[in-house]
């Protein structure tokens, strides 16, 4: 009788993970990483969920979700079922076959990239590392990233990439809020440190996410995420420099792209705001271009879209500033009211959001600021606490100016327009309202 071949590596882990018997570490909790575990946990896998953050632990394990896209009630009945728990030890990782990296990859103050928090969390996965263990990143960063800063480091121990364990980096493509486009539904990306490690990167991904996109390296994958962001990066900041253009001429901007809009071939339409916010359209450019650099390429178009786009607060709280004047009033002392705190519509993420700018300018330079947001209970601007004030009649009529920042459809445009003395629209919010104490940016 035949002696019966002993499988490899990959072979186990590929079994593992179709037989859902593959037990899954997911590295950062956040927007990205808790809805992961959650579809990880839907398709059958046993995930375990690392934080160094103990209140996202606690919830997680009481089922009380603080990530707008997780329903607490099926986190709750997937902790029930033992397919999800949270812990804030590293010590977990010895126990799963995959480790996926979902942590925070910032800015510095100086606009170079902050890849801290991955090699503090491949620093723990070293420590864990052994034969079979499949480690992508999904974190946005800079080209080179999986192969130069994490490979190395998981090699330190005498194991064999593409034989031994197995690295790759699958973008992560999170749209807070929007319904339609989901962790499940949108497609995934994946690109291996070898081919073995692209392929069982993607069996994994294929168990909950609907298409699964291979390319031919970690690094090209590391390179799709930078152009999807960079390309809204520069449109954003192409049409916010009609929108500026437009000012000067007095020409209505909204009703440019609208138009613009019917052609049905070679256009694509964005439009003009207050800022760029969230963790990725404002930051994703500053690694492209710092990579570029280091590479020595001078990235000229991607920097003057971004000179453009972080220039906008100054340019709504000039418009601010105008409005007011037209009552003859000056910014010092003057009532402002923010309207949305939060970076886009209808979500709760403040993250890079260009409120909290509006209204660092706006304290600097004298006015008293306040600002409503449904999603938002208190933000922090400049180290002061501020709470939200509650939308009524009263309380517009009680501002000088009040701000249209992020155009959350739950608020009452009908009674703001009525009861405001002024307003600053930054989103087109008012479109169709036609009063003189309404200024559209």
């Amino acid at each position: 009788m035949a002696k019966r071949r002993k499988k490899t590596v990959f072979e186990e882990l590929k079994g593992k993970i179709r037989k859902r018997q593959a037990k899954l570490g997911v590295i950062g909790l956040g927007y990205v990483g808790l809805p992961l575990a959650v579809e990880m946990a839907k398709a059958g896998l046993k995930v375990y969920g690392i934080d160094v953050d103990p209140r996202k632990v606690r919830s997680i394990n009481r089922g009380i979700s603080y990530v707008q896209d997780v329903p607490s009630d099926l986190l709750r009945d997937l902790v029930k079922e033992g397919r999800i728990s949270a812990t804030t030890d590293y010590g977990i990782l010895k126990e799963c076959d995959v480790i996926d990296i979902c942590v925070p990859t910032p800015l510095r103050k100086t606009k170079d990239p902050d890849i801290s928090f991955i090699i503090d969390a491949v620093e723990h996965i070293k420590t864990h590392l052994r034969r079979g263990h499949l480690v992508i990143l999904e974190s946005t960063t800079y080209p080179g990233t999986t192969e130069e800063v994490i490979l190395p480091r998981l090699k330190q121990g005498g194991l064999q990439v593409g034989k031994d364990f197995f690295l790759a980096f699958s973008p992560e493509r999170v749209d807070p809020g929007n319904r339609r486009y989901t962790t499940a539904t949108i497609p995934k990306v994946v690109g291996g440190v070898t081919k073995q490690c692209t392929r069982i990167a993607c069996e994994l991904y294929k168990t909950c996410i609907a298409s699964v996109v291979p390319v031919s390296s970690s690094t090209v994958a590391e390179m799709v995420k930078l152009l999807e962001n960079t390309f809204r990066s520069v449109n954003i900041g192409l049409v916010n420099e009609m929108c500026l253009m437009c000012d000067k001429m007095n020409i209505d901007v909204w009703e440019v792209i609208e138009a613009a809009a019917t052609k049905p071939f070679g256009f694509l339409k964005h439009y003009p705001g207050p800022g760029l916010g969230g963790h990725c359209i404002p930051i994703d450019p500053f690694y492209l271009s710092w990579k570029a650099k280091m590479a020595g390429f001078e990235p000229r178009f991607i920097e003057l879209a971004g000179q453009i786009n972080s220039s906008m607060p100054d340019y709504v709280v000039s418009k601010i500033n105008d409005s007011l004047n037209d009552d003859r009033k000056s910014m010092k002392a003057s009532k402002v009211l923010i309207l949305g705190a939060a970076y886009k519509r209808d979500v709760s993420d403040t993250r890079e959001s260009p409120a909290i700018d509006i209204m660092r300018i706006l304290l600097k330079k004298g006015a008293k600021v306040s600002y409503a947001d449904p999603h938002v209970p208190n933000i922090e601007v400049d180290g002061e606490r501020m709470r939200r004030v509650r939308l009524n009649p009263r309380v517009i009529r009680s501002f000088d100016c009040v701000v249209i920042v992020t155009d959350h459809s739950t608020f009452d445009y009908d009674m703001i327009v009525k009861h405001a003395k002024r307003i600053v629209d930054t989103r087109n919010a008012l479109r169709g309202y036609c009063l003189t104490k309404i200024r559209r940016i």
